[in-house]
């Protein structure tokens, strides 16, 4: 009997409009491994301003990123960054690093720096026996991985975002975040020609899930 095939998943999307959620019910419903690449941003930025450097000064943040190591550590489903081999912890969500995210992931050196990062996540999961990959972020389905198995493109209403985020305890400007990573000239934020798009505004976290579970669940099954 033939294996089943390794699936790699692309789910875009602005902010909360439920690419974790989705992302992490795929991971458990097909064993999976998970990349949240929005934290892999956020850690470069901790990291970056932990060392004094802004995102406007290109030319401090061109001569650190080098000096960054960047590793994985798998737990549970999750692929997690590692900084100079250490993970990082909750700062990654503070105030700081929600205001200069956008900025520094709109710089191309950076995000440079990740692609090959990202990518390798692939590679990760099939060492640690995974059915699949499944990656979100903001352009995984254009830029990562444009040959994925199956692209998602997840967006919602600003004002439902907003209250997600503010039931999450955050109060990160998810519109200003948008319109940074939107109009990026690298990798901006956009649905992937291709891409199955799905409004989230009116759908629980369950039928998102569900939504995106059935053609992959249908591909699994073969003929």
């Amino acid at each position: 009997m033939a294996a089943p095939p390794f699936i790699i998943v692309a789910i875009d999307g602005g902010a909360a409009a439920g690419k974790s959620s989705a992302a992490r019910a795929l991971s458990e419903r097909f064993n999976f491994l998970h990349a949240d690449t929005g934290s892999y941003y956020r850690a470069v930025t901790s990291a970056l301003l932990r060392r004094g450097v802004v995102a406007t000064d290109l030319a401090a943040v061109r001569a650190a990123l080098p000096a960054l190591r960047l590793g994985t550590r798998v737990t549970g489903r999750a692929a997690r960054i590692e900084i100079d081999g250490q993970p990082p912890g909750d700062e990654i969500r503070s105030a700081a690093v929600n205001d200069a995210v956008s900025h520094f992931a709109a710089i191309p050196e950076l995000r440079d720096a990740l692609l090959a990062y990202q990518r390798g996540q692939a590679e990760a999961a099939r060492t640690h026996g995974f059915g699949g990959l499944v990656m979100e972020g903001r352009d995984i389905g254009s830029v990562i991985f444009p040959d994925a198995d199956f692209r998602f493109f997840l967006f919602a209403d600003p004002a439902e975002r907003a209250r997600r985020r503010a039931g999450e305890g955050q109060h990160d400007p998810v519109a200003e975040r948008d319109r940074i990573d939107s109009s990026r000239k690298t990798a901006p934020l956009s649905c992937p020609e291709g891409a199955i798009s799905l409004d989230t505004t009116h759908l629980t976290l369950a039928q998102v899930g569900d939504r995106l579970a059935a053609p992959i669940a249908a591909r699994l099954a073969g003929p």
